[in-house]
């Protein structure tokens, strides 16, 4: 056990090495080819456009720090185990069953974010401001449904676990439900990005979790790929504070969201899911509220959505928001951990 906690220790230093020597480079490339963020105008949220307004021309697609290290890291230790095994075999985390999936769909996700970044920078699609909410939503539903599939007929998992009450084989619902929650968890972690360092904080105390949740599980692979991700994620971190030098942009938050929901259907911690990641599923409550309302009654709720924006409108700094959510999270963390502990004690 302890030569595993070294090696989740050694791989997330390593990353975060990596990620804090690449970040001042990739910065300096999104300024040379002008990647800069692009606020989209739109008359049925004023309020946003106004906030965010003096944030256009900051370099965005930042999240290409986090997956950019992890694609290292990953590749580098899997050719040194070919090669040289002993040592680094040890180190390398690649595992059909522990971590293909949710390494497939982090890369996936980031390309595809990748491209929306793009095409915002471009001012190209819903006006001038990338992908609608509606397409990437059809984006999220298509990884769902492979994630799904591989779940279901690869690893034949079909079952779901509730805390404190056990193990449920719930046959062929398994497959709504994981689609479900990689959508839920992709369209969270992408509204969640909106504030220097939110979900950049946010994600880094969810992986936290998931990370002492697979290690609680034996998933060591698992653990120690949660570990680059951190290392990337503390990295990035580091030029995203406020004020940030640049921005996550799709590349990473949805990277991040839909590899959240998939290592939550790893652990069989769906249940725990709305706990230890209670700020995105209190940013997406919002936006649903908020829809809801203006269709049935033509009056907003909040004053902008996601609810941090709201905040924004309200007049609270934006460091003073960040930091709040990131006390709301740690709390969720700690209830979810603690509820994982006693179940494995009661069962």
């Amino acid at each position: 056990m302890m030569i595993e906690v070294i090696r989740i220790v050694t791989v997330s230093i390593i990353s975060f090495v990596v990620a804090f020597t690449l970040a001042p480079i990739i910065l300096k490339g999104l300024i040379k080819v002008r990647a800069g963020k692009q606020i989209r105008v739109s008359e049925e949220s004023p309020i946003f456009s106004s906030l965010h307004k003096k944030k256009e021309g900051t370099p965005t697609m930042g999240g290409i720090t986090i997956w950019l290290t992890l694609a290292i890291v990953t590749g580098v230790l899997s050719l040194m185990e070919y090669f040289y095994d002993g040592f680094w075999g040890f180190l390398s985390f690649v595992d059909r069953g522990e971590t293909f999936l949710p390494l497939a769909a982090f890369f996936i996700a980031a390309l595809l974010g990748l491209f929306d970044d793009i095409l915002g920078v471009m001012r190209l699609g819903d006006k001038g401001g990338g992908l609608k909410i509606s397409h990437k939503l059809v984006i999220y539903f298509l990884i769902s449904v492979v994630g799904a599939w591989w779940f279901h007929s690869k690893l034949v998992w079909q079952l779901i676990h509730v805390p404190f009450l056990g193990n449920f084989d719930i046959g062929i619902w398994y497959v709504p439900i994981f689609m479900f929650i990689i959508v839920a968890s992709a369209f969270s972690g992408d509204i969640t990005d909106g504030l220097d360092g939110l979900w950049g904080g946010i994600s880094l105390f969810i992986y936290i979790a998931l990370g002492i949740i697979a290690f609680a599980l034996g998933r060591f692979d698992l653990a120690a790929m949660i570990g680059v991700i951190l290392g990337a994620t503390l990295a990035f971190l580091w030029f995203n504070i406020y004020p940030a030098k640049f921005i996550m942009g799709d590349t990473g938050a949805m990277a991040l969201g839909v590899t959240m929901g998939v290592i939550t259907m790893l652990t069989n911690t769906v249940f725990l899911l709305p706990i230890f990641a209670i700020v995105p599923a209190l940013e997406s409550l919002s936006v649903i509220v908020q829809t809801i309302s203006k269709k049935l009654t033509g009056h907003k709720i909040f004053l902008s959505t996601p609810i941090h924006h709201h905040f924004e409108a309200l007049g609270w700094p934006e460091s003073l928001i960040t930091m709040r959510f990131w006390i709301i999270s740690i709390m969720g963390v700690g209830l979810a951990l603690v509820i994982f502990f006693l179940d494995r004690v009661v069962l």
